[in-house]
């Protein structure tokens, strides 16, 4: 075992690039390939409600399918690169590394643009974009979930569950919600069924509070990777840097000192 590792080292020692740059650049490669991998599983997972939520101008989930996998690939392309040492693959790398931290750059202004849209939709929701929603069996759920436990009726009003209220809108206390100081309850409209009271809020501004901070996340996301390209262009730079200054040499080995 004790060969084993005496003989790793040696073949990184002399590599065309340093050791420890190379495992490095290989151990980061490694980590952003397991996190496209994770957002591969999270666009298939909510692939599910992308036509609820297309519904009120949320972005197409194609965009998350082309960023989860742009990730994949070229991590999986950096790690091929690191091991090979070969310049053509790391100019390859190099310049995606360049066009993506433009492309998230673009991808963060378009997801500030979509956030303000996508509140300002539901914060002025009509009947046009409540009524396809609240046809889908699954929003409806969704929704009646919300409604019992954060103690709302509605995303706009009650009346978006048409005739016939849900038994989630029940209210039956008249304390204060959420300390601002209005009352909790109120008769159900005129003309429909279910609870004689319910809750006076609607769930408009618990969907849009999360909807906001989902959005900062995935700006976080994006302006991170932004950063994160311009340090991997840097790195892949220095890295060809190395191996043309190793071809020059004949061969000897580059210490990390030099740099």
């Amino acid at each position: 075992m004790n060969c084993f590792i005496s003989e790793s080292l040696k073949k990184l020692k002399m590599g065309k690039i340093n050791g420890c740059l190379k495992c490095l650049f290989i151990f980061f490669n490694v980590v952003f390939a397991i996190f496209g991998c994770l957002m591969v599983y999270g666009a298939l997972k909510s692939s599910t409600y992308n036509h609820q939520l297309s519904a009120v101008g949320s972005p197409n989930m194609a965009w998350g399918w082309v960023f989860a996998l742009g990730i994949l690939g070229i991590s999986c392309l950096g790690i091929y690169a690191g091991s090979s040492e070969k310049i053509i693959l790391l100019k390859i790398f190099a310049g995606f590394m360049a066009v993506g931290m433009v492309i998230m750059m673009i991808f963060g202004i378009i997801i500030v643009v979509e956030r303000n849209k996508l509140m300002s939709n539901i914060k002025n929701a009509s009947s046009e974009i409540i009524e396809p929603l609240m046809e889908d069996r699954e929003m409806r759920e969704m929704l009646d979930a919300i409604q019992s436990s954060v103690r709302c009726c509605g995303i706009g009003s009650a009346s978006d569950w048409g005739d016939s209220i849900p038994n989630s809108c029940a209210c039956s206390g008249g304390g204060l919600y959420g300390g601002y100081g209005s009352s909790e309850c109120k008769e159900r409209p005129q003309g429909t069924s279910g609870p004689s009271r319910i809750y006076r809020e609607t769930c408009s501004d618990f969907i849009m509070t999360w909807t906001n901070f989902l959005f900062q996340i995935v700006m976080g996301i994006c302006f991170g990777f932004a950063v994160t390209a311009l340090m991997g262009l840097l790195v892949s730079i220095l890295m060809i840097h190395q191996v043309r200054r190793y071809d020059s040499a004949g061969g000897a080995s580059i210490a990390m000192k030099s740099y």
